[in-house]
């Protein structure tokens, strides 16, 4: 295995579809001659031309109708939006023609279409860069909402991604980006999508989390086991719609506590979600009430109140043991 980035690991896993199935095209702003404006699709378009990765003009609507046309006859478009502050464009698009094709048509079409964006926040970017709205996209049926949290299964994510028959969002945490490298294999290898992972077993306490809050959630359950002797089981949703509980629901069972993390706004967030699971399937194994440790529900805030915003370590920790003190 080749130890990569995510930029790295998310090139890989483009290329060998690319290779694999010339019905995949890549398209977007900047992503040919540029390589993207993370350099996360660089030296694609000297592999495979400029027909199949596609320099766009700055129309992010533009972008995802053409992507749904393409898809419906029978390509398999990957296409890159800048920063997810900037998808609102792509709404009308998305959830009027490319959520509903397969309803509207009583399965004759399909879109199997892929929106990479680079999500949330932590490296101190302009307004509309920052901003994690995954719950727009996970409220909207017809279509697929995966936040991978490192280089490994981001990889295989998006190759599940993109062979998918439907359209699937693709947040991309820009802080995770270049943050730390880990072995992927350069062989293939896919995840489902839909299915959350189990990171580590515990007993004390169950933190739920996705994306770039997958680090300081795992720092805290180190300082937690460390210092205090609490060992906590941890969950990486990475597919956040569809949403397959059960493995939340067995393991807040077993240690009758809960803490959820994400770094979007509180209110009407995932986490509510999460919770209102818990209530319905584990509500007689709660030994005290769920805890959220999430961002605010204000704009995203710029350089100097960002670090203040973001869910960290020591939030989560106090949270964890506000729990156990229940």
């Amino acid at each position: 295995m080749t130890k990569m980035t995510m930029v790295e690991a998310l090139n890989l896993a483009m290329r060998q579809e690319m290779e694999k199935d010339d019905r995949v095209i890549i398209l977007g702003e900047d992503v040919g001659v540029d390589g993207g404006v993370f350099r996360v699709t660089d030296s694609l378009i000297s592999t495979f031309g400029e027909q199949r990765v596609v320099d766009t003009p700055l129309a992010e609507s533009g972008i995802i109708g053409t992507s749904i046309g393409m898809a419906v006859y029978g390509l398999r478009p990957v296409c890159e939006i800048q920063f997810s502050g900037f998808s609102y464009y792509i709404f009308h698009q998305l959830e009027a023609h490319a959520a509903r094709l397969r309803h509207r048509s009583q399965g004759r079409f399909h879109v199997p279409l892929v929106v990479r964006t680079p999500c949330g926040g932590g490296v101190r970017a302009l307004e509309h860069h920052s901003e994690s709205r995954e719950a727009y996209y996970a409220h909207t049926p017809g279509v697929k909402m995966v936040i991978p949290s490192g280089p490994r299964n981001a990889r295989a994510l998006l190759v599940s991604a993109i062979r998918d028959p439907d359209p699937v969002v693709f947040f991309e945490p820009k802080a995770l980006y270049r943050a730390f490298r880990e072995e992927v294999p350069e062989e293939e290898e896919s995840m489902p999508l839909g299915q959350p992972q189990l990171v580590r077993e515990g007993d004390d306490v169950t933190i739920i989390s996705y994306g770039a809050m997958m680090v300081p959630v795992l720092e805290a359950a180190d300082s937690l086991k460390e210092k205090d002797g609490i060992v906590a089981e941890i969950i990486d949703l990475l597919t956040i719609s569809p949403l397959d509980d059960t493995l939340i629901a067995s393991s807040v069972q077993k240690t009758g506590r809960a803490v959820v993390v994400h770094e979007a706004p509180r209110s009407f967030g995932p986490g509510a979600e999460l919770v209102a699971r818990l209530v319905e399937k584990s509500f007689y194994y709660l030994e005290a009430p769920v805890k959220r440790v999430t961002g605010y529900d204000i704009v995203y805030p710029l350089f100097a109140r960002e670090k203040a915003y973001m869910p960290d370590t020591g939030k989560i920790v106090q949270a964890v043991k506000e729990t156990l003190e229940v």
